[in-house]
């Protein structure tokens, strides 16, 4: 007997220019470029800092970055650290490495030493390509022998020189002998290598990327995303979003190494060659205002407190900057607040439409419709091609009615392969290919779906994904800590803050900036808690589990 989501009621609701199923295409993700490169050599593919880069520059520096670490001995499937904020060295670095079959591991370079090493360990991390200020905070894994070469790029590059200059050196291998360890970027893309070949006809079933995710028990783990994922996710994404051919200017503001800001930043505004204006700070709000006046954006893929603060911004109210070019933003990452929706498309005259994805989806599958209804609360309908269930939560045999609620279960071409070296952990999240996303929803009878809360205890901050024993582990490192819980709070906006409840040994005494303090030293600033409580003891359960919804009640009983 077919059930309710079998039948699909979500197609009725798509905008007419949105077919129900897409032809996918076969090419991975460096044939795109190489293809966009060829039928559009010298259009703007970045502009970073003023300085403007064509297709067949980009093209050809990732061509001789591929080829020097090829020559360093790099293999395929051998993985890449990547350290960059967004920048033409993160794309440069990005296409060399998938041109030679390896597997991009992307990292916050905002990251402290302890979060760096937990990721190239974990991931075996065969080389390094990063600034050089990371370069010198890693040092230490680099004299112990952990990479097969590091190659750093200085704080200015790409920022007032050209680095292609008027000319390009074409070097044999045998010449580059002597060159010193650590390698400069630079160097990479001005010298390439004769005698060293690069085939791109291998299967867009290869490995892509390796994105951390907690899954659906909040443990830190590397999805695999294929080439042939993150492909099929642009390909759905243009055509949702109706993206035109070599005339859109794509706002890059969501970092690239965050899996959204990679697919639907960077790799599909290659594929329909784009202008992608990259902003490397995204705090410096009225230099991203000023270049959308100036550049005429087109698309804007970011979270909801990004658009949060444009609306307030005091010379946007002023009439300084002009936002009317912009005809398309997708939200993910939170959920997007009404007001905020109304207000930015009131300013920019485009539309603002909430969606809804995971790493281990790079990065979407469902979306509200551009045109089409937009229901308050709901983060869209499926994408094309994209299956559904919402079945029981303890029972994932037993499939919800329509409007009850239960754990999201997706099926699609963007579903990644699995978790890296997590055998076990794969087989519980994907059964049969179809992906538990841990995420308890409802759909209605017009096939919109609404997020109701979270199975697992991730807390989502400004986009980025933090996990609670992440955090918990460094609070317990404090002396006098005796137990240690995080979980997130969910503010007006839609976003969460991370708040610590800490349980002192007896007779401590314990200030919360000196707990602060000791965060600072091993944590990123956003997953250092907002707030810390001190209390007695931690509720739980008669089998030991800790109750965090306990917690979080209490807490916003307090503050109501």
């Amino acid at each position: 007997m077919k059930n309710i989501y079998e039948q699909k009621p979500w197609l009725e609701y798509y905008d007419r220019f949105v077919p129900p199923s897409l032809p996918y295409s076969t090419l991975n993700i460096p044939q795109i470029l190489k293809k966009t490169s060829m039928e559009y050599p010298d259009n703007v593919c970045l502009d970073y800092l003023g300085m403007e880069y064509s297709y067949r520059q980009i093209n050809y520096a990732s061509d001789s970055l591929a080829k020097w670490l090829r020559f360093y001995g790099f293999k395929k499937g051998e993985r890449v650290g990547i350290i960059f904020p967004n920048s033409p060295q993160f794309v440069i670095s990005f296409f060399a490495i998938l041109k030679i079959e390896g597997i991009v591991v992307a990292m916050n370079p905002l990251y402290k030493k302890p979060e760096f090493e937990k990721i190239i360990r974990d991931c075996g991390v065969h080389c390094l390509i990063c600034m050089e200020d990371q370069y010198y905070l890693l040092h230490d894994l680099v004299e112990k022998g952990q990479f097969h070469c590091v190659i750093i790029s200085e704080n200015n590059d790409f920022i007032k020189d050209d680095p292609f200059g008027s000319t390009l050196d074409k070097i044999e291998d045998t010449e580059i002998c002597s060159i010193q360890h650590p390698v400069a970027f630079n160097d990479c893309i001005r010298k390439e290598i004769q005698n060293i070949n690069l085939d791109l006809s291998f299967s867009s079933a290869t490995p892509a990327i390796f994105q951390y995710s907690g899954g659906t028990t909040g443990i830190p783990k590397a999805a695999i995303g294929l080439h042939k994922n993150i492909v099929a996710n642009t390909l759905q994404f243009l055509t949702w979003c109706d993206l035109q051919v070599a005339t859109e200017t794509f706002v890059a503001m969501i970092p690239l190494y965050h899996v959204y800001g990679m697919v639907l930043a960077m790799v599909l505004g290659i594929r329909i060659a784009a202008k992608i204006l990259l902003f490397p700070d995204p705090r410096d709000q009225d230099f991203l205002l000023q270049s959308i006046t100036d550049k005429k954006a087109t698309f804007f893929p970011g979270v909801p407190n990004f658009y949060a603060s444009i609306i307030c911004n005091k010379k946007l109210q002023e009439g300084k900057y002009d936002l009317h070019s912009i005809k398309a933003c997708i939200s993910g990452s939170a959920p997007l607040h009404p007001r905020v929706k109304t207000e930015f498309e009131r300013i920019t005259g485009g539309k603002l439409v909430e969606g809804y994805g995971l790493s281990e989806a790079p990065t979407a599958t469902h979306c509200n419709p551009l045109v089409g209804r937009n229901k308050g609360g709901s983060f869209g309908l499926p994408l094309p091609d994209v299956e559904c269930m919402v079945v029981d939560v303890e029972n994932d045999q037993k499939i919800m009615d329509c409007g009850e609620q239960g754990e999201l279960l997706i099926r699609g071409p963007q579903i990644m392969a699995g978790y890296f070296q997590n055998c076990s952990e794969s087989k519980l999240t994907l059964k049969n290919g179809w992906l538990h996303t841990g995420d308890i929803v409802r759909m209605d009878e017009q096939g919109y779906f609404y997020f109701v809360d979270r199975k697992k205890d991730l807390i989502k901050v400004g986009g980025f994904q933090v996990w609670p024993n992440e955090i918990e582990e460094v609070l317990l490192q404090i002396n006098g800590v005796k137990n240690a819980v995080v979980a997130g709070i969910q503010e007006e906006t839609g976003d969460e803050k991370v708040i610590a409840w800490l349980v002192l040994d007896e007779g401590m005494k314990l200030d919360k900036e000196t707990v602060r303090d000791h965060c600072r030293k091993c944590l990123v600033a956003y997953k250092i808690p907002k707030e810390v409580i001190f209390i007695d003891e931690i509720p739980r359960t008669s089998v030991g589990k800790i109750l965090r919804r306990e917690l979080i009640r209490k807490y916003n009983e307090k503050r109501s």
